[in-house]
């Protein structure tokens, strides 16, 4: 994972949330989008993929997803711009089998960029209505040992449209641990939401973005089923996000954040923050996309 700061439940298992603030979250390794070690990618399957023309279609509704403005004054936001129509040619087309791309950006000329939210600690019901109400796509990577005191809870989130992918089951540093124990988390990760969500995740996000160039880690997620492994570009954090690179957003980022609560967000809320990383979006004049609409799943 890679990552200037103005910056979960009782039932998650004690070592879990030791280990999760004891780094500091998802977003704390810097590794985003260093090339160092990364295995070669099939042809016309990475991020860095040709791209894509943009969409000449009308957006739909008046903000993002079609909420209208009076759902934005709701939350005390401005809306954002409308995403464009899907591209009828997605910039990133996964392979059934091979190497898996590390991606954490999707290259494209449309000014959208992608919020993912990780691990699945705080499951306040307010994020859910807030989602309902703007129409905001995000892409959830869940941890099992996290969300499974309330499966449920991310049911909701994902019939808006929000597909659910893979964050192993405990929450590792990914390279300490043996090709097996990889193998191991991801898998049963996997197993384990196809069977809750009804879909087989293809998408994978180690923990602390640690090991994602790396063969061994590479080689358990082809075993286990992803088929992308996917970064991000700028990690938020409580009233701002940390850049990696340029230090604005960029067309076809990625977004990290987290499923966290007043007590890892120094009192303010999931809604709050959620909020907060939106108006950065929207001081900066982007749109916010559908990270399925432009990543071709293998059929």
């Amino acid at each position: 994972m890679k990552t200037t700061t103005r910056t979960r439940t009782a039932a998650t298992a004690a070592g879990v949330l030791a280990l999760l603030l004891a780094v500091g979250g998802c977003g704390s390794s810097g590794t985003g989008s260093s090339n160092a070690g990364q295995p070669p990618v099939p042809t016309g399957t990475a991020g860095d993929a040709p791209s894509a023309a943009p969409s000449s279609a009308a957006p739909s509704g008046p903000a993002a997803g079609g909420a209208d403005a009076a759902a934005w004054a709701k939350w005390n936001l401005k809306p954002l711009p409308a995403a464009p129509a899907a591209p009828a040619d997605k910039p990133v087309k996964l392979a059934k089998t091979g190497t898996v791309p590390v991606i954490d950006h999707i290259q494209t000329t449309d000014k959208v960029v992608f919020i993912t939210i990780d691990d699945g600690a705080e499951k306040d019901p307010k994020f859910v209505q807030m989602l309902t109400d703007l129409k905001v796509p995000i892409t959830m990577f869940l941890t099992k040992d996290i969300i499974k005191s309330d499966y449920g809870y991310f049911k909701p989130l994902q019939a808006l449209g929000n597909s659910i992918q893979n964050h192993t089951v405990t929450h590792p540093v990914m390279s300490k641990l043996s090709a097996d124990k990889q193998k191991s988390e991801i898998c049963e990760d996997q197993s384990t939401l196809t069977q809750q969500y009804g879909t087989a995740p293809f998408l994978f996000r180690p923990p602390f973005g640690d090991g994602a160039h790396t063969p061994t880690l590479n080689q358990s997620v082809q075993q286990c089923g992803p088929r992308a492994i996917v970064l991000w570009k700028e990690s938020m954090q409580i009233h701002d996000m940390q850049y990696q690179g340029a230090k604005t957003l960029q067309p076809g980022d990625i977004i990290l954040a987290h499923f966290r609560g007043p007590g890892e967000l120094k009192g303010e809320t999931m809604t709050q923050m959620f909020g907060e990383l939106l108006s950065r979006i929207q001081e900066q004049g982007f749109a916010v996309a559908r990270l399925d609409d432009y990543v071709q799943a293998p059929s």
